[in-house]
């Protein structure tokens, strides 16, 4: 019986595995999140991108698939085809010299919704309007994670929460 256990055990750990394995090397979308941080502009979004499509340029860049931007206390929602210059852009670029280190940055400039004499432009790091100096505020990322990564960090938490108490139990039987 203990034999079967293990096995039964030892089966789901390695399907959870072989799971996990075989949906990171196909996922190629990413998902971030940003938010921007200026002396007359806070907001937040999402963007995703399909990290197999940058170009072979010298800068490679990959088009945005989604995103969504909203200011604090502004009920406009943003998208990708608010950008200026859609269907070319928004754009992600590659990167390892931004100020916080984020392996990529955003190239998205878009209209005020409210007031079109106004634009804004988010390039990496760097956030700015037309009625401020340049280099006004800044962006920062942070990937999210796929659901099914989620999923199989719960799947094998919850094995090793079974195991452990498999083993405790096992103790106070010999005990």
């Amino acid at each position: 019986m203990k034999l079967l256990s293990k096995l039964a055990i030892a089966t789901s750990l390695v399907l959870g595995l072989a799971t996990l394995n075989t949906k990171s090397a196909s996922a190629a979308i990413v998902n971030y999140a940003f938010t921007v941080d200026s002396s007359t502009a806070k907001g937040n979004g999402l963007f995703s991108f399909d990290n197999s499509t940058f170009s072979n340029d010298n800068i490679p860049v990959a088009p945005v698939r989604s995103l969504t931007f909203q200011f604090d206390n502004n009920p406009n929602i943003y998208t990708a085809k608010d950008d200026i210059e859609y269907p070319d852009y928004p754009v992600v670029f590659p990167t390892v010299s931004l100020a916080n280190n984020a392996p990529i940055g955003l190239l998205y400039s878009f209209l005020d919704k409210n007031n079109s004499s106004k634009s804004y432009e988010i390039a990496g790091t760097l956030f700015s309007n037309s009625s401020e100096t340049s280099d006004s505020g800044t962006v920062s990322y942070r990937q999210v994670p796929e659901p099914s990564t989620l999923d199989s960090t719960l799947l094998l938490g919850t094995i090793g929460l079974f195991l452990k108490i498999k083993v405790r139990s096992s103790k106070k039987i010999k005990a």
